[in-house]
């Protein structure tokens, strides 16, 4: 059974890096999905689609595929530089402001 291995994007959201450590393995589908006729919705038989395991590395995930028989390909993450201000949040209120402050 096939499965792929990766690491999370941020929510578009939010600007932290928040629940973005973890790793996850998730099974490709084996069968098509179908519509149903009568209420128009979509269905398949395969429930391993559904499953989605979460890891603390991306080693313990090709442990668990290897002890397992799983066929799984790791997809790398793109990283990107964390935007840290020297004041952060509390910069926007700040009293000891030199200018004026307006928006």
């Amino acid at each position: 059974m096939r499965a792929r291995i990766y690491q999370p994007s941020r929510n578009a959201m939010q600007s932290g890096m928040g629940k973005t450590k973890v790793w996850i393995l998730e099974f490709a589908q084996a069968s098509a999905r179908e519509v149903d006729p009568l209420m128009g919705w979509t269905s398949s038989n395969d429930t391993q689609s559904q499953v989605r395991l979460k890891f603390d590395s991306k080693e313990a995930a090709l442990e668990y595929a290897e002890a397992n028989g799983l066929d799984a390909f790791v997809q790398e993450p793109k990283t990107r530089k964390p935007v840290i201000r020297a004041g952060g949040y509390g910069e926007n209120f700040a009293t000891n402001r030199r200018g004026a402050w307006t928006h």
